[in-house]
C-alpha cells in the first residue's frame, strides 16, 4: 500500500499520519490492552487545554461552534482565516504557539467573530451564570484579539515576574514568584529526605481568601470529571495486562488518580521503571515540568506503546553498556556514578498520543523524572521509531537539503547515515544521557529553576553527541565506520545555528527549552572553535552555510560543553546556568534569522510537524464479544479533532 503520510498543511504546520507496523502481529489480549489504554490516553484530553490557559476550553469549544454552523461563503477571506486560527489551537492545544509561547495572532475580524458568536442557536454559547451574549463577546476579545492580554504562555527568562506574567493555569490570579519559591521551599525544608516527593507536581497552586492552597489534580479534586473517565479506562485495562506487575502498576496509577498522594505516584514510577517484561507499555499522568517557569508542575500526557523487538536489541547493546560509558565520559570523576542502576532502554513503536504528546509528539522518552529514584532504581528510556520514520518519509526530496547543506560531500553523509545516527542520537539521548551523573549530596533538584529543563536537555544531547563519535559505537557494530557520526554532528550544527530560527517570528528570542538546548550547544561550540575555524558560517551566492572543517575537535567541544553542564547540574549552580543559556540559547542574530526565514519561505516547507492519531476500533460478534481491534488510518485532522472534541470533552 502506498501510505500517505501527509495529512494536512497551514501556518507553519505540516499534519502528519504515522503508521503502527507490527499491531496485526499481537494477540486479541495485547490489543484489547493497548484500546483500552489509548481510550485512557484520550480521556485527558481538555485537562492540557485548561493548564495552558484558563480561557483555552472556552475559545475552543466557542471556535468549534462557529465553525460546525458557519453557513456563510466559506470562501471568504475571514473564514479561511478563521478556520487556520482555529487548525492552530488544536495544534497547540491553547491559543499559544506550542513552541514560541506567544499568542496567536487572529486573520478575521473582530467584526467576523461577533457577528458569528451571535449567529449561534441558542444553548451553543458556554454562557457563565448571570452572563450575556454581549458580556460573553465582550469576556472573550481582548483575549483572542488584544495582543497585550495574556501574550505568552510561559514567561522563564529575564527580571520579571515569571509565574505572574505567564499565561499559564498552574498558578492562581495573582500568585507571584516569590509566593511560589517560598511555599514549596518551606515543604523541601520540613521534609529533608533522600527521597523527596516532587513537590507541587499535581495541582494549582491558588489563592484561597489570601492564603495559598494546593488544589490538587484527583478524582474528588480539580479535573475530576475528566480523571474519572481516565481511571474507568485504566480499570479496564487492568483485566488484560499481561503480567502481575503490569496489572500492579496500572492499579497503583488508579490510586494515585483517586488519592493525588505523590508518594503513590513515586511507588507507580518505581514498579513502571522495574517492568522490563512487558511488551505493551503506556504513559499516563502529570509527567513533564517544561510548561511551568519553575519546572514545579507537570502538564498532562500520555502515550501507548509496544515494544519493536528487532531494533530494541540496538538500545540493548547501547543499555548493557551503561557503566562503560559512564565511566568513560569527559565529566569529573565526582559529578559520576559509581554504579550505573536500572537502565533499561527499547525501541518502541506508538499507538497512540494524547495529552501533551499530541498532537506534536517526543521521539524520545526517559523517565521517571525524580533524581532519586533514577539514583536508586534507574530509568526506563525509550526511542519512538515509527514517529522518526514518518518524519524522514514525509521530509523525502522537498529540497531542504540542496538549500541549506553546503556540498555534496556532506548531503552524501546525510543520505547514507542521517537517519542511523538521528535515531542513534536518540538512543543515547534518551538511554543514557538523561540518567548519566549524579547530583552532590545536598544539592536540591531544582536549584536550577527556569533554566533546569533547558540545562537537562543540553546535557543528554552532549552525552549523545560525544558518544556517537567514539570508537566503542564500532566496536559494539552500532555504526558501520568512523564517518558515519559526521552526518549527526553537521545535522545538528546546522540545526543549532541556523535551520531552527525558522520556527522563531522574526524578532522574538528563543523560549522553548528544546530549541535553547540546541542553539545553546551549536553558538557556544561555533565560539569556542572560532580561533580554529572548527566551524564556519560560510558564504557562496549572497547565502550562508554551516561548514565544518575539523569534526574531532568539534566532538573534543563537545566533551568541554557537557563537563561543565554536568558540573552546574551536580553543583545546582543557579547563576553559572542562567548566564550559559541566557548568553548562548536566548539571543537570535537578526539577520541571519531573516535570510533562513526567507530562504525557508521559497521551499514551502512547514518548520512545524504533528501527527493525527489512527482510529482504534473494537470488533465485536453477535453476542457483543470482542473479537479484533482494528486501526483506520483515513481520518483527516479536522474531522479528528471535531470527533475528539465530541466524544472525549469531559470540563
Amino acid at each position: 500500500m502506498n501510505f500517505n503520510y501527509i495529512v494536512d498543511q497551514f501556518a507553519d504546520i505540516q499534519v502528519l499520519r504515522y503508521q503502527v507496523p507490527g499491531f496485526d502481529a499481537l494477540s486479541l489480549r495485547q490489543k484489547q490492552l493497548l484500546y483500552h489504554l489509548s481510550e485512557a490516553a484520550l480521556m485527558g484530553r481538555d485537562i492540557l487545554y485548561d493548564q495552558n490557559c484558563r480561557y483555552n476550553l472556552i475559545i475552543r469549544k466557542t471556535l468549534e461552534a462557529i465553525y460546525r454552523n458557519y453557513s456563510g461563503d466559506k470562501g471568504a477571506v475571514d473564514f479561511k482565516a478563521f478556520e487556520v486560527y482555529l487548525k492552530r489551537v488544536w495544534f497547540a492545544n491553547g491559543i499559544h504557539h506550542h513552541y514560541a509561547e506567544d499568542k496567536f495572532v487572529p486573520g478575521f475580524s473582530e467584526e467576523f467573530f461577533e457577528r458569528e458568536v451571535r449567529a449561534l442557536p441558542s444553548g451553543a454559547l458556554l454562557l457563565s451564570e448571570g452572563e450575556t451574549v454581549d458580556t460573553f463577546i465582550a469576556r472573550l476579545k481582548p483575549v483572542i484579539f488584544d495582543s497585550d492580554v495574556l501574550p505568552k504562555r510561559t514567561v522563564q527568562s529575564g527580571e520579571r515576574d515569571w509565574i505572574l506574567e505567564s499565561a499559564n493555569n498552574y498558578y492562581g490570579e495573582g500568585v507571584t514568584k516569590a509566593e511560589v519559591e517560598a511555599f514549596y521551599g518551606k515543604m523541601k525544608a520540613e521534609d529533608a529526605s533522600a527521597t523527596p516527593v516532587s513537590f507541587g507536581l499535581n495541582s494549582r497552586l491558588e489563592k484561597v481568601n489570601g492564603e495559598l492552597k494546593e488544589n490538587v489534580w484527583k478524582v474528588g479534586g480539580l479535573y475530576s470529571p475528566a480523571i474519572e473517565r481516565i481511571v474507568s479506562e485504566l480499570e479496564k485495562a487492568v483485566a488484560f495486562a499481561e503480567n502481575e506487575k503490569q496489572a500492579e502498576i496500572i492499579e497503583t496509577l488508579i490510586r494515585y488518580y483517586r488519592s493525588g498522594d505523590l508518594k503513590t505516584f513515586d511507588a507507580y514510577s518505581i514498579l513502571w521503571v522495574e517492568d522490563t517484561a512487558s511488551q505493551v507499555d503506556f504513559v499516563n499522568g502529570f509527567i513533564e515540568t517544561y510548561g511551568d517557569a519553575l519546572g514545579l508542575k507537570a502538564s498532562w500526557e500520555a502515550t501507548v506503546n509496544f515494544r519493536n523487538e528487532e531494533a530494541t536489541r540496538r538500545t540493548q547493546t547501547i543499555s548493557g553498556n551503561a557503566q562503560w560509558f559512564e565511566d568513560h565520559s569527559p565529566v569529573d570523576k565526582c559529578f559520576k556514578k559509581a554504579k550505573v542502576k536500572g537502565v533499561s532502554a527499547k525501541v518502541i513503536t506508538v499507538a497512540m498520543l494524547g495529552g501533551d504528546c499530541y498532537p506534536s509528539t517526543p521521539i524520545g522518552i526517559n523517565l521517571p523524572n525524580a533524581d532519586w529514584i533514577r539514583r536508586d532504581y534507574g530509568s526506563k528510556s525509550v526511542t519512538i521509531e515509527n514517529i522518526m520514520e514518518a518524519y524522514d518519509k514525509a521530509s523525502q526530496g522537498n529540497g531542504f537539503s540542496e538549500e541549506f547543506v553546503w556540498s555534496e560531500t556532506e548531503r552524501t553523509l546525510l543520505r547514507r547515515y542521517g537517519f542511523l545516527t538521528d535515531i542513534l542520537h536518540t538512543d543515547l539521548h534518551e538511554c543514557l544521557g538523561h540518567g548519566s551523573g549524579q547530583l552532590l549530596p545536598g544539592t536540591d533538584p531544582d536549584a536550577l529553576k527556569a533554566y533546569a529543563s533547558t540545562l537537562e536537555e543540553a546535557r543528554a544531547d552532549l552525552f549523545g553527541l560525544y558518544y556517537l563519535a567514539d570508537p566503542k559505537m564500532q566496536e559494539l557494530g552500532l555504526v558501520p565506520d568512523g564517518e558515519a557520526y559526521k552526518a549527526e554532528y553537521y545535522r545538528y550544527m546546522m540545526n543549532g545555528l541556523m535551520t531552527q530560527l525558522v520556527r522563531i517570528e522574526l524578532g522574538k528570542d528563543v523560549e522553548e527549552a528544546h530549541m535553547r538546548n540546541r542553539q545553546l550547544i551549536a553558538r557556544w561550540a561555533f565560539e569556542q572553535g572560532k580561533a580554529e575555524q572548527v566551524v564556519e558560517l560560510r558564504r557562496r551566492d549572497g547565502k550562508r552555510y554551516v561548514v565544518i572543517n575539523d569534526y574531532e575537535k568539534l566532538r573534543t567541544l563537545f566533551g568541554r560543553l557537557l563537563a561543565e553542564v554536568q558540573r552546574i547540574k551536580s553543583e545546582g549552580d543557579y547563576e553559572a546556568g542562567r548566564d550559559l543559556v541566557e548568553r548562548y540559547g536566548v539571543k537570535i542574530d537578526l539577520d541571519l534569522h531573516k535570510e533562513v526565514a526567507d530562504r525557508y519561505a521559497r521551499l514551502h516547507l512547514s518548520p512545524y510537524k504533528g501527527f493525527v492519531n489512527p482510529v482504534m476500533r473494537e470488533v465485536k460478534n453477535d453476542r457483543g464479544e470482542v473479537t479484533d481491534v482494528t486501526l483506520d488510518y483515513t481520518e483527516g485532522y479536522a474531522e479528528q479533532m471535531l470527533r475528539y472534541s465530541r466524544e472525549y470533552s469531559f470540563l
